[in-house]
C-alpha cells in the first residue's frame, strides 16, 4: 500500500504524517506493506527538509523526521493507493488536477482517520507556537493511528476470503 500525505508546503503536516506512519506501521503487522511518502500542493519550500519546530515536536515522542519537500504532481494519482488531504484548500487542490474526477476515490482527508480528535483538518501551525506543532503531532498519530488499523483490518478482510 503505498500512501501519500499531502498539505501546502510539504514542510509541516505532510512529512509528520509521512513520519508518524512510518514509525507506526514499523511497530504493526503491516511493516513490510507500507510505503509513505509526503508532498505538497505548492512549491514553496522543495528540497528543504521539514521545519524544525516540528522535527523537535517530534523528537519528543521519539519519531525521527526526514525527507525533503517535493511538489505534488499528476503522476502520483497513479503513483500512489491513498492520497491523504491534510485540510480542505489541500483536499480541493489535489482534486483539480483530476478535472474528470478519475481518481477522486483515492483522495481522503486525513482526520477522517482521527477518533480521538474531533477535528475536520490539520491546522497549519506554521505561523504560531510549539504549542501548534504539539497538537499536529498528536492529531496526526491519532489519524495515523487509525489509519494504520483500517488498513490492518482491510488487509485481514481479504486474506479471510482469498
Amino acid at each position: 500500500m503505498k500512501l501519500l500525505f499531502v498539505c501546502l508546503g510539504n514542510i509541516c503536516r505532510s512529512p509528520a504524517a509521512e513520519n508518524i506512519m512510518n514509525h507506526l506501521a514499523a511497530q504493526s503487522t503491516l511493516s513490510n506493506e507500507i510505503e509513505c511518502d509526503s508532498a505538497g500542493t505548492a512549491n514553496y519550500h522543495s528540497g528543504n527538509p521539514p521545519d524544525r519546530r516540528m522535527q523537535a515536536a517530534a523528537v519528543k515522542r521519539n519519531i525521527p523526521m526526514i525527507g525533503s519537500a517535493r511538489q505534488f504532481t499528476k503522476s502520483d494519482f497513479t503513483n500512489f493507493d491513498l492520497i491523504l488531504a491534510m485540510d480542505r484548500e489541500n483536499y480541493q487542490n489535489i482534486l483539480a488536477l483530476d478535472p474528470q474526477g478519475k481518481y477522486r476515490g483515492k483522495v481522503k482527508m486525513m482526520c477522517d482517520f482521527a477518533s480521538q480528535h474531533p477535528d475536520k483538518e490539520v491546522p497549519d501551525p506554521y505561523f504560531g507556537g510549539a504549542e501548534g506543532f504539539d497538537y499536529v503531532i498528536d492529531l496526526l498519530t491519532d489519524a495515523c493511528g487509525g489509519l494504520l488499523s483500517q488498513l490492518e483490518s482491510t488487509r485481514t478482510r481479504s486474506r479471510s476470503v482469498s
